[in-house]
């Protein structure tokens, strides 16, 4: 089609994803111009970062305790870890042998409703207080509390702190926002109780190194490793209808994202043997019923739809079709540390004994 290369661009642009990731890992004359541009912002976060930080460690500043016990699963990057998988992952963990409940901010929309397809018998908790959230749960008849997303904020006290650091981020240059992704330096990962390398495009052994060198910056806590591995096509209209991903072989595919770091789904179903086109949005983005109708436009007569649970759970309602469209579901895989969570969980499920003694 003439000139739609172009206009791809311009659409890319006006998304963000790519200009907010080529500021903040590009090489070229211009993204280091933004960059610099930025470095005094990045300045001053990492500085009231660090203050606050020193002020609860020091008691200036105090944490509240809550009604439950609490695990709390964070990062300390913007997007791309796999923090809600995890998430959704300790929680059913947990639900083995307690009553958990997960509780969360609710910025982004489409994590609510992940967590509620990834596990429907466990309740979800929407509150930017969340102590809040928490008194909630336990009315709802929770005995124990995942928070997702909650690593920086410390106003709340927990019995456990996960971080989960993703593998890429690890291997690039460490950057504070806005000039780079980074909410909080590396050193503040010595607050967790486990750390977590999340890895997406990098084999094993790299995930392994990063480890490696992880626990020379950060001694004495734990790391594990995880990634998330394709297991099924699912149908974002009818959970109950399951393709298997050897459909992708040699197939063009129309892949849908509004994640961190979209390319990374991308290269998952290519290593899966499809043909990818990529449309890429900003994490946590409100499609509109243009993006919808572009990204239906893109899409072959032999080809397929394709999209992350987190995407589905927010186009299903408006896809007007006819083409379907299909989610990749996810397995999660520790491949290292399993003791380690096992231990920290532990650790969790004991302070809910001592809660429920303690009340009995």
């Amino acid at each position: 089609m003439p000139g739609s290369s172009g206009r791809e661009k311009l659409r890319r642009l006006s998304r963000g994803i790519p200009t907010v990731e080529s500021v903040w890992y590009g090489r070229s004359a211009g993204n280091i111009v933004v960059r610099a541009a930025l470095w005094p912002l990045s300045k001053a976060y990492d500085v009231a970062m660090s203050a606050r930080t020193r002020l609860y460690d020091a008691g200036v500043l105090h944490t509240q305790a809550t009604a439950l016990p609490t695990i709390s699963i964070g990062n300390l990057t913007v997007g791309g870890t796999g923090k809600t998988p995890f998430a959704a992952h300790v929680a059913a963990e947990l639900g083995r042998s307690a009553r958990p409940a997960i509780a969360l901010r609710g910025y982004g929309q489409d994590e609510v409703h992940v967590h509620r397809r990834l596990n429907p018998g466990i309740p979800v908790v929407v509150n930017s207080d969340r102590s809040a959230a928490i008194r909630d749960a336990k009315a709802q008849g929770a005995d124990i509390v995942v928070l997702d997303d909650a690593f920086q904020h410390r106003r709340i006290a927990r019995n456990a702190d996960v971080v989960l650091l993703s593998a890429e981020q690890l291997v690039r240059p460490r950057r504070m926002l806005p000039a780079g992704p980074w909410r909080e330096p590396l050193a503040a990962a010595r607050r967790a109780d486990l750390l977590v390398v999340t890895r997406k495009s990098l084999s094993l052994a790299d995930a392994r190194q990063a480890a490696e060198a992880l626990a020379v910056d950060v001694p004495g806590v734990p790391v594990a490793i995880v990634h998330l591995t394709p297991r099924a096509l699912i149908s974002a209209t009818d959970v109950e209808e399951v393709m298997p991903l050897s459909q992708l072989r040699g197939k063009r595919v129309v892949a849908i994202a509004a994640i961190g770091e979209p390319q990374l789904f991308k290269q998952q179903l290519e290593a899966l043997g499809a043909v990818v086109h990529l449309e890429a949005w900003r994490d946590h983005h409100a499609y509109s019923a243009r993006d919808i109708a572009d990204a239906i436009h893109q899409i072959p007569a032999d080809g397929l739809a394709v999209c992350t649970l987190k995407d589905a759970v927010k186009l299903a309602p408006r896809w007007p079709g006819p083409s379907r469209l299909w989610y990749v579901s996810q397995q999660l895989v520790v491949d290292q540390g399993v003791e380690d969570l096992h231990r920290l969980l532990t650790r969790v499920l004991d302070a809910r004994a001592s809660t429920v003694t303690s009340a009995g």
